[in-house]
């Protein structure tokens, strides 16, 4: 799901390639809330990581407490 940029159609397949801004709508708040608090997800940060493994459990941590499967106080 990509926004109606032409640049797109470049490198994506029409095959699996769906320009929508309705569906890019839900993606973007979903990253607005990751960079807002995960600081190694903001851009121009000195917070990084080099792990895929750290960033796949600060974003699944993120997700459980946002759903509220979780509360800090039950770590």
């Amino acid at each position: 799901m990509t926004d109606h940029w032409r640049a797109y159609a470049e490198f994506l397949p029409a095959a699996i390639h769906t320009q929508s801004k309705a569906e890019t709508y839900t993606l973007e708040g979903y990253n607005s809330i990751f960079r807002h608090f995960l600081a190694r997800l903001r851009k121009k940060s000195k917070c990084y990581t080099k792990s895929l493994e750290m960033v796949k459990y600060s974003v699944l941590l993120l997700m459980k407490y946002r759903n509220k499967e979780f509360t800090i106080l039950s770590l």
